[in-house]
C-alpha cells in the first residue's frame, strides 16, 4: 500500500477494495442434443432463477425505499504477496447518505485515513493523518459523482452498488446466472439469505436479511484477474431514515488543510521521472 502526497486519489486505492477484475462462473448443465449448434445456445442463454431475481428486487427496494441511510462497511482484500499465497487487507468505512445527492465516507484501515464528503455540488477528498484535501464540482446525483470521483481520481467504493439510484439494476445488468444456494444463520448476527451471481466479467456471492432484506455481506472475484482474489465487503449497524444534521455532509475538519490537486494517482517518482523526460526532449 503505497502513500503519495501528490493526490489524494492515491489513497483511495489504498484504501478502497476494488472490485476490479473477475470470475470463473459456474458451468452450464449439459445439453441433451447432441448436436454442437443447439449445445451452444443452450450454454448461452442466461439461466435467472426467479427466487435469486426476487430477492435481488427485495433489497434494491428496501435500500431505495429509504431517503437517508448509514451503515458500516467493513472490506476486505487480497493482494499479492512476494511468497505466493495473497495477503489480506481491511478496511472500515462509517457510510451516511442521503438521497439523491448527498454522501459521507469516512475510512479507517490498512493504510491511511480518508474522510469523502459531497453535498450535490462538490466532492472533497480529505487526508487527515496529512492534513490534504482535494475539492472539485461534482454532478447533481449521487450515481453520476461516484462515476466522476472514478474517472478524474480512480476513487472507488466496494458498497457503490448499493448507494446508487437502483441497485437492482446496477448488480443484474448482464447476467448470465443466478441462483438461490440457501440460509446463513451465521453473517450479521441475523439469518440471511445467499444467493449467488454470474456474468462474463464475475462471480459474486450475496447475503441478504431474510427480514429486513438488507445486504449483509458481498463476497466476489473477477475473471479478468488472473490470480483470482477475493473482494469482500460486509454491511453492520443499518439505519434507515436516520435525523441527519444540516451540516453532516460539509467538510468541516478540512478548512485549514493544504490543497491538492484532485487527480488520478500516480506511482511514486512519476512527476519527477515525467519532468527529466520532458527535458532530455
Amino acid at each position: 500500500m503505497t502513500r503519495t502526497r501528490h493526490s489524494v486519489g492515491a489513497l483511495a486505492l489504498a484504501l478502497c477494495a476494488t472490485f476490479a477484475a473477475g470470475a470463473q462462473a459456474q458451468g452450464a448443465p449439459a445439453a441433451k442434443a447432441a448436436h454442437p449448434m443447439h449445445k451452444a445456445a443452450v450454454a448461452a442463454e442466461p439461466q435467472l432463477e426467479p427466487k435469486a431475481l426476487d430477492l435481488l428486487h427485495a433489497m434494491s427496494s428496501a435500500l431505495t425505499g429509504a431517503s437517508s441511510m448509514s451503515f458500516t462497511a467493513v472490506v476486505s482484500y487480497e493482494s499479492p504477496s512476494s511468497v505466493g499465497p495473497a495477503l489480506v487487507y481491511s478496511t472500515t468505512s462509517e457510510v451516511l447518505l442521503q438521497r439523491p445527492d448527498k454522501l459521507r465516507v469516512v475510512t479507517l484501515g490498512d493504510g491511511p485515513a480518508a474522510e469523502y464528503s459531497y453535498d450535490g455540488k462538490t466532492i472533497t477528498a480529505f487526508a487527515p493523518a496529512e492534513n490534504l484535501v482535494a475539492v472539485t464540482d461534482a454532478p447533481p446525483t449521487i450515481d453520476l459523482m461516484l462515476k466522476a470521483a472514478f474517472d478524474r481520481a480512480a476513487i472507488y467504493f466496494p458498497f457503490a452498488d448499493i448507494v446508487g439510484a437502483d441497485p437492482f439494476n446496477n448488480i443484474a445488468e448482464g447476467l448470465t446466472k443466478a441462483f438461490y444456494i440457501g440460509q446463513s444463520k451465521v453473517v450479521g448476527g441475523t439469518t440471511t439469505d445467499m444467493i449467488a451471481v454470474v456474468s462474463d466479467s464475475m462471480f459474486m456471492q450475496i447475503w441478504i436479511g431474510a427480514d429486513d432484506k438488507l445486504p449483509r455481506r458481498m463476497r466476489a472475484v473477477f475473471k479478468g484477474d488472473p490470480l483470482l482474489l477475493r473482494h469482500d465487503v460486509q454491511f453492520t449497524n443499518w439505519k434507515l431514515d436516520p435525523v441527519v444534521a444540516a451540516d453532516a455532509f460539509a467538510a468541516l475538519n478540512a478548512a485549514n488543510a493544504k490543497k491538492i490537486d484532485f487527480a488520478v494517482p500516480q506511482p511514486p517518482g512519476a512527476a519527477k521521472k515525467k519532468a527529466v523526460k520532458a527535458k532530455a526532449q
